[in-house]
């Protein structure tokens, strides 16, 4: 089990998260959690669910609005799913790169454009120091 399986009842949930459960299914109704339904449509929440609520209530005492609530939930959300997929691209590309040793490396130009570069090797850099002077002064 990991903390998205449904096993709470909403009796349950509701002493985890330290509300009435008139709340949750209010919270539910406005889709604020939306707890996992048994096929005879009872609600079961998960862990994850458990923390949302809890979370609710703390914006809630911070005096943040149902919609304010309802959106800040929403961000996290989305920032929970770009990280997974983050770690999944990163497991690719290292899986790829186990799998092709000796591959091109790319880098990035001062002008921004694409350099493939081969396995070892540095770009290299301008690092002449250039002198300027008016020409109205003279030495």
């Amino acid at each position: 089990m990991d903390e998205k399986s449904p096993m709470f009842v909403i009796s349950v949930a509701a002493e985890l998260a330290g509300m009435h459960p008139q709340t949750l299914r209010q919270y539910d109704r406005l889709g604020l959690v939306s707890p996992s339904r048994t096929p005879g449509k009872s609600r079961r929440y998960s862990m994850r669910d458990v923390v949302q609520l809890r979370e609710i209530a703390a914006l809630s005492g911070e005096g943040v609005s149902l919609e304010g609530i309802r959106r800040v939930l929403q961000l996290e959300n989305r920032v929970a799913h770009l990280e997974e997929r983050v770690r999944e691209l990163e497991g690719a590309l290292a899986d790829e790169m186990l799998n092709r040793p000796g591959s091109r490396v790319f880098a990035s130009s001062s002008e921004g454009e694409v350099i493939s570069l081969k396995t070892g090797t540095r770009v290299r850099r301008q690092n002449q120091v250039v002198v300027w002077r008016p020409l109205d002064q003279r030495s």
